[in-house]
């Protein structure tokens, strides 16, 4: 049985940083991406970012240059940096992995506020 924990969130002053973290645990061998999203309150899951095994990465809208996504394969863990918090960022990050384009898994979610 696979699970993703994640941790890290809280709340942040704006302008702040947090440093979330979601790690797998159980058996997985070879995690192709893993990915971050988040979820705003009265909105829908929105993409954040993704790093392939190819070394590959990607960020949604406007978050490159404040945010940054990173992987310790030996870990099964991913890592996102976020830089420059604003109230905006407020929202439940959810890590998933993607093991196949049949199986992928998500964290339980972590909740990241930014206010003053």
């Amino acid at each position: 049985q696979v699970q993703l924990v994640e941790s890290g969130g809280g709340l942040v002053q704006p302008g702040g940083s947090l440093r979330l973290s979601c790690a797998a645990s159980g058996s997985i061998f070879s995690i192709h991406t893993m990915e971050w999203y988040r979820q705003a309150p009265g909105k829908q899951r929105e993409w954040v970012a993704t790093f392939t095994n190819d070394g590959s990465t990607a960020y949604g809208g406007s978050l490159r240059g404040r945010f940054t996504i990173s992987r310790d394969n030996t870990k099964n863990t991913v890592y996102l940096q976020m830089n420059g918090l604003q109230p905006e960022d407020t929202a439940v990050y959810y890590c998933r992995f993607v093991v196949s384009t049949a199986s992928n898994y998500w964290g339980q979610g972590i909740q990241v506020t930014v206010s003053s």
